[in-house]
């Protein structure tokens, strides 16, 4: 059977997956490339980039995107074979990614799956009228395969461990300096601005008498400044001012944010710009067209000074690094900004072989065939 035309059926920057097979295609293709970040991450932490720490972090967050993608994919099992079953929303021009309003609307189906489950026949019990129907009529039990992805869709929500519209921060201790406490609280969002999975890093420093995640005052309000400051148009110098400011004993020491995305892929995505060109050129197989592409700002600290605080006090204020490469600094509001790329060897070796401009400084990390992750240049 000949591949369905994926570029016939997507009219708009927010397209729908009607075909059940480039449905299932197109979830397949993350169901890759969420196995591959994790090893990236791991190569991250070898280079001394990422802690231990860090590195599980990312990996429990990639994690979950990839259940939330698994559970997407039982939710739209039946997409152009049962009318009911709906199809999912991408955003094919700028991200890659799913819409924010499916992780919306997945997050209200969690909050009513016990119920949902209750009212449904067991596992057992479809299969079996699924064999009776198949057997006895010689008729597609469509419908009751439909009720069959629901009910795995449920208990894939009821399972948890998904990535949500909004993933509160936890705080992880790392030590104590001095008469400080240290910790690195991380959290991530789904920002519907871009359509794409952030996670955020900060380490701070705590000079309060009470551990900050034992502070009944100070840690839900740190919390919600952060998720209400996770913003991907918010520049990480913003954020952190904004916080040293409203906690004059909290001590932002260094401000991360990781954008995981966009996702180019010559079969679904409409791109622009050299990517285009090269996806286009390789011919790489179905499961093998794409790039990933992650960006890392960071923040860092330089100093701390002290700045009055009404007629008589003085609290410690952070002096944050910017960027003095051409003055980008001011324009990144980050001490640094790189980007990486993730992709399969054919689409690499395309990659090399036209140099476009803009990817001299990206750096590279290429899957193998044995899924093995070999940095690159």
């Amino acid at each position: 059977m000949a591949e369905p035309d994926v570029k016939a059926v997507l009219t708009s920057d927010h397209a729908g997956l009607h075909d059940p097979e480039v449905a299932r295609r197109y979830f397949a293709t993350f169901g890759r490339i969420t196995g591959h970040l994790p090893r990236v991450a791991a190569e991250l932490e070898r280079e001394g980039r990422l802690t231990r720490l860090e590195s599980r972090l990312i990996g429990g967050y990639v994690q979950a995107i990839a259940a939330s993608f698994r559970a997407l994919s039982l939710k739209y099992l039946m997409t152009g074979r049962d009318a009911a079953a709906g199809r999912l929303t991408f955003d094919r021009h700028e991200s890659g990614f799913p819409v924010a309003q499916e992780l919306m609307v997945m997050a209200n189906d969690a909050q009513q799956a016990v119920r949902h489950l209750a009212g449904m026949a067991s596992d057992a019990e479809l299969k079996d009228r699924m064999i009776r129907q198949i057997v006895g009529d010689l008729a597609v039990p469509s419908k009751l395969q439909f009720a069959l992805s629901q009910r795995l869709y449920y208990e894939a929500l009821q399972a948890g461990g998904l990535f949500w519209a909004r993933n509160d921060p936890d705080a992880q201790w790392l030590e104590d300096r001095s008469t400080r406490r240290a910790y690195l609280v991380h959290w991530a969002v789904y920002d519907s601005q871009i359509n794409l999975p952030v996670i955020y890093l900060l380490e701070l420093e705590d000079s309060g008498r009470t551990a900050l995640p034992n502070d009944d005052r100070r840690w839900p309000e740190a919390r919600a400044h952060l998720m209400a400051q996770s913003l991907g148009g918010l520049k990480l110098l913003t954020i952190a001012q904004g916080f040293d400011t409203d906690f004059d004993d909290l001590h932002p020491k260094r401000l991360r944010r990781i954008s995981l995305g966009p996702m180019y892929s010559h079969s679904f995505t409409l791109q622009s710009g050299p990517i285009s060109g090269v996806l286009a050129d390789a011919h790489a197989e179905p499961g093998d067209d794409w790039a990933l592409v992650w960006t890392f700002e960071d923040l860092q600290s330089e100093r701390e000074e002290a700045a009055r605080d009404g007629w008589f006090g003085t609290v410690q204020r952070q002096i944050f690094a910017l960027d003095g490469h051409a003055g980008r600094g001011a324009e990144t509001g980050a001490t640094s900004t790189e980007r990486m790329v993730i992709l399969p060897e054919r689409p690499f070796q395309v990659l090399a072989e036209q140099n476009p401009p803009g990817f001299a400084d990206v750096r590279k990390f290429v899957v193998g065939a044995n899924g093995r992750i070999l940095p690159s240049r």
